[in-house]
């Protein structure tokens, strides 16, 4: 009975970490056109200053690069030599969309913060950030999104008080 009762656990815990690899690589393969589209922005006031080369959104912010879409509060663009290299995004909450590929479920999430790098592909989300995907879902403080290096990473290594929430719920049952 026992022996019979370590391999169901055993079981359990080989297909949690395949389902978590699962929800690693589909998450971590965007659109490859995303990062070469425009970013269009959309707010109600805007704000360039030349001399420190950034520009303010605030008011119903809407962003979107390819299929990335950024709901915000407000949204602060750096610009270097020309080019948008950082987007900080605010809201109560901020919310992001991405379709991974052609015909897969959308990746969401949200957070009091975002950070997006849009030459590498990353995206940090700050505080009471949460992604999910299909059945599964990542909590914590903070989040990273690397698209262009297929990783995802939740957490800090510094704190054992902020910790990461995972939560893998079964697919549902097909209807016959």
């Amino acid at each position: 009975m026992c022996g019979e009762n370590m391999r169901q656990n055993k079981k359990q815990v080989l297909l949690c970490c395949t389902l978590l690899l699962g929800i690693h690589s589909s998450l971590a393969m965007a659109l490859e056109s995303d990062s070469d589209q425009p970013i269009t922005i959309d707010s109600n006031t805007a704000t360039y200053d030349d001399k420190t080369s950034i520009s303010t959104y605030t008011g119903n912010v809407i962003s979107v690069q390819g299929s990335i879409r950024v709901n915000s509060d407000k949204l602060v663009v750096y610009f270097v030599d020309g080019d948008a290299e950082k987007l900080v995004f605010t809201g109560n909450p901020a919310r992001f969309k991405q379709t991974p590929s052609e015909g897969a479920e959308d990746i969401t999430a949200k957070a009091l913060t975002g950070e997006y790098y849009p030459k590498k592909n990353l995206l940090i989300l700050i505080d009471e950030a949460t992604v999910w995907q299909g059945n599964g879902t990542y909590e914590s403080k903070l989040i990273e999104y690397d698209s262009k290096n297929s990783v995802v990473r939740a957490g800090e290594k510094s704190s054992d008080s902020k910790r990461v929430r995972v939560i893998l719920k079964p697919k549902p049952k097909a209807e016959k």
